[in-house]
């Protein structure tokens, strides 16, 4: 075990450092205006990696020898004795439209950003231990509402606008427990912070002075989150292998400093400021993933997922509902690789398709609202022995529809990874 703790320490957490001193500029950035972020914790990102994305998220069940597999931490053991390092950048670029008094109004908007930096590698045979560092969820939007004040020549402007996100470092480790039976756990260390903003301002024509009233509320959270999972891997026949996997989130009461400033301007005249400061916990709900796949010697596999979420019994730090239905996800792809022992460049290739159904936590009106997606991906492998790789995800779709005062949002997101292979702790041998 020391030679494994010299190996963290020369390798990883140099690479960590450099992230580290980034992390609350680049992992706070998310991908851009989004209303629906307001609810809840925000918007949440992938939790696969590109490879995943490009085969439309599909990864409870599935595993690579070449890739890391951050949504099942019970198949970090299917790895074998290679040490990967993965890195993942993300960017999205979205129009949104909704009809206002009738009238179509539309905003683009274009945002990056780190997807994750990870680390796995073999603690002995049957043991494999992962680190790793991403963005969990983010929140981004800004929107305006200007109305008359009825009887009077007044008008009043209200804002409203959030910012922030929540990150997670992560232990996993996965064992097998048997030939085909794998078992796995997560540690996450959640931390961020968001901060919502609302303010309400009366323009007064008459005598010049305008009057506002404005509410700062900043919710820290930092506390410690799990994930179970398992898999089972019976062999169909010699070329065909069937995979199931799972994994389980419990519910988790997160601990959340809270900061409410409510202040009260007049032009000319001293603010009056009002500070609030608790500390409490906030609910996040229990959520399931189960998946099944079918694998063909390496080149040929598909899959599909399905994930249910209980958002519904999501509670902010004040213990109110969050406004959130329970969510919903169907996932379904493809991935296949011409002949995976040739030795002709192109036959190593791997290319995936994927079709992604997101039923979110979010309504409108009383009606839910639904992502739909499809992704291509593609993965091209480097380096000495071909064993690295750059793989790269494109993911069209849209959410929500243009009725009633729903918001529609059509974007494209793209996606680049690395993964980078090496072999710790070999003998040297000298001739």
């Amino acid at each position: 075990m020391l030679i494994i703790y010299k190996r963290i320490r020369q390798t990883l957490l140099p690479s960590l450092l450099a992230v580290a001193v980034t992390s609350p500029v680049i992992l706070a950035q998310g991908l851009g205006n989004s209303p629906y972020s307001a609810l809840g914790i925000g918007e949440l990102y992938s939790s696969g990696n590109v490879t995943n994305m490009g085969m439309g998220g599909v990864g409870i069940s599935n595993a690579s020898s070449f890739y890391l597999n951050l949504q099942n931490p019970a198949l970090l053991a299917r790895r074998t004795r290679f040490t990967v390092f993965e890195v993942g950048l993300i960017g999205e670029t979205k129009s949104l439209s909704q009809y206002v008094s009738n009238s179509l109004q539309s905003q683009r908007a274009t945002a990056g950003n780190l997807g994750y930096l990870a680390l796995a590698f073999p603690a002995n045979s049957r043991w494999n231990i992962a680190v790793g560092l991403k963005p969990y969820t983010y929140v981004n939007y800004s929107t305006q509402q200007r109305t008359a004040i009825p009887g009077e020549t007044y008008t009043a402007e209200y804002n409203y606008t959030g910012s922030g996100g929540l990150n997670k470092a992560t232990f996993s480790n996965g064992v097998r427990i048997t030939k085909n039976i794998y078992a796995g756990v997560e540690a996450s260390f959640l931390f961020g912070n968001i901060t919502y903003s609302s303010d309400s301002k009366v323009n007064t024509d008459v005598t010049q002075t305008d009057v506002s009233v404005t509410h700062l509320n900043r919710v820290n959270y930092s506390d410690v989150v799990w994930k179970l999972g398992a898999a089972w891997r019976p062999k169909l026949s010699d070329n065909w292998t069937l995979n199931l996997g799972a994994t389980y989130d419990p519910q988790t009461r997160v601990k959340a400093t809270q900061t409410d400033i409510y202040q009260k301007n007049y032009i000319g005249a001293i603010a009056d400021t009002l500070r609030l400061n608790s500390d409490s916990r906030a609910t996040f709900p229990h959520q399931m993933n189960f998946g099944i796949s079918l694998e063909k010697n390496n080149t040929l596999l598909v899959g599909v997922d399905v994930g249910f979420q209980q958002w519904s019994q999501f509670r902010t730090p004040d213990n109110r509902s969050g406004n959130l239905m329970d969510g919903m996800n169907i996932a379904a792809g493809v991935e296949y690789t011409p002949k995976a022992n040739s030795n002709r460049y192109r036959d190593l290739i791997t290319y995936r398709l994927g079709f992604q159904y997101n039923r979110l936590p979010y309504s409108v009106n009383g009606q839910q609202i639904n992502d739909i997606n499809g992704s291509l991906g593609l993965s091209l492998p480097l380096g000495s022995y071909l064993v690295n790789h750059v793989s790269l995800a494109i993911v069209g779709g849209q959410r929500g529809v243009l009725t009633g005062t729903q918001i529609r949002e059509q974007y494209v997101r793209l996606a680049l990874g690395f993964s980078l292979n090496d072999w710790w702790f070999r003998k040297q041998v000298i001739d």
